[in-house]
């Protein structure tokens, strides 16, 4: 042992017994502060305790080690001054606190060890024990406060069990009245589950009327949504086949017209059926030129001679003439070179012209400005274009003039048949050359 160990037992052994209580106290909860490594192995099994049972059960060994371990002391010392920071602080400065406690001073001052603990330690030791007689008077004042006490508790006892009684009579009572309650309770409740029940199936009965009035509006609705599509359907064909057979006529009337226009000039018949002075005048009369002529289809001539038909029509099949003329060019520029010089023909000639193409020959939508005057067509999935042309000839009025250019021999075939004039894809692409 060292000598400032020794100087420390020999002190330790000195304290006063209040004031090693409260070192022990202070101790033993710092212990339970500090971790398993820094806790003297006689202690470490008291770590766990809690604090009150700690201090009491950790006494006889907490004392001795503090006296003989100053890394320990030192430990507790650092957590001590951790709890009571303003007072721990003062002792360690020695800084006086004549308002503290002289047994607290000592403890702590016993803990940090400053210079002048012992004489904390000493004045701890001066202050007075209490009188015993003080105590035995102030135990007997205790012993008559409670005797009084135990007196008015039991007065206070009688008076509730009086009040229990009266409670107990009274919860009978209400007891009673509860069960009437119950029974009545129970009685409405039947009577509104069987009222609940009753209303439920006249629900149902409800439902189920809606329900078929539902249906049969319904049906109603549905019948009335088909007349009335029926109706708007029929007045929507009425409509079209007036305006088309008013189309038709005009036309037809047009074309008559024109015709006879076009007949007086070509058989020069006079304005008026009044004998003329020269028709007087003898002599031989020259035979009259054939009315109209034959030429072949790939003629240009009789090409510009249909076309000065009155309100004549002319149906071209697209793909027939643009691969003729140009069959190294893509599709699309087949498509568009032909649409315009047709644009060139329609304002030269002012008629009225369709050209059509085969929709098979497209993958997706088609990009096509064609000019103004040229009506554009593509036939329909699983429709061939030769198809859609026969629909064009056929939806024509009968005495129309319609010229069909394409150079298929069944397509012409089928058009002659119907009333119209085919002319072979060369004489197009030399009319459309010359313009």
């Amino acid at each position: 042992m060292t000598e400032a160990g020794t100087a420390a037992s020999s002190a330790a052994t000195t304290l006063p017994e209040p004031v090693r209580q409260r070192v022990l106290t202070l101790a033993a909860h710092a212990l339970g502060q500090l971790p398993a490594s820094d806790i003297p192995a006689p202690l470490r099994r008291f770590a766990s305790f809690a604090p009150a049972k700690r201090a009491k059960l950790s006494a006889s060994v907490l004392g001795p080690i503090l006296d003989t371990d100053d890394h320990f002391r030192r430990l507790a010392a650092f957590e001590v001054r951790r709890e009571h920071p303003e007072l721990g602080d003062a002792v360690a400065d020695g800084v006086a606190v004549p308002a503290a406690d002289p047994v607290e001073v000592a403890a702590l001052a016993y803990l940090l060890r400053p210079d002048d603990w012992e004489q904390h330690v000493a004045a701890a030791a001066q202050v007075p024990v209490e009188n015993p007689r003080a105590d035995e008077e102030a135990v007997n004042r205790l012993a008559d406060q409670l005797d009084q006490a135990r007196t008015e508790t039991r007065q206070v006892r009688e008076r509730l069990r009086e009040q229990v009684n009266e409670l107990k009579a009274e919860n009978v009572t209400l007891r009673r009245k509860l069960n009437e309650a119950r029974q009545r309770i129970t009685g409405l409740q039947t009577e509104n589950e069987q009222r609940t029940k009753e209303a439920e199936s006249a629900d149902e009965r409800v439902e189920a009327v809606r329900a078929e009035v539902e249906r049969e509006l319904r049906k109603l609705r549905t019948r009335i949504t088909e007349l009335e599509a029926v109706e708007h359907a029929a007045r929507r064909t009425a409509g079209q086949e007036r305006e088309l057979a008013s189309t038709r006529t005009r036309l037809l009337l047009d074309t008559l017209l024109e015709a006879a226009s076009g007949l007086r000039r070509e058989l020069a018949l006079p304005p008026g059926g009044e004998l003329r002075p020269a028709d007087t005048v003898a002599g031989s009369e020259p035979d009259a030129a054939p009315v109209g002529r034959t030429a072949p289809e790939d003629d240009p001539a009789l090409f510009d001679e249909l076309l000065a038909l009155p309100q004549v029509h002319l149906i071209i099949d697209g793909y027939n003439v643009t691969k003729t003329a140009w069959p190294n060019s893509p599709l699309h520029s087949q498509r568009q070179r032909l649409v315009t010089a047709l644009g060139a023909l329609v304002a030269q000639r002012r008629v009225e012209i369709t050209v059509v193409f085969d929709g098979a020959e497209l993958s997706g939508p088609v990009q096509l400005n064609p000019p103004r005057g040229v009506r554009v067509r593509f036939s329909p999935a699983g429709v061939i274009a030769d198809e859609v042309i026969r629909q064009l000839v056929r939806a024509e009025p009968p005495g129309r003039p319609v010229v069909v250019v394409s150079t298929d021999r069944e397509v012409a075939d089928s058009i002659i048949q119907l009333g119209a004039r085919s002319l072979s894809a060369s004489s197009l692409t030399a009319r459309i050359a010359r313009t």
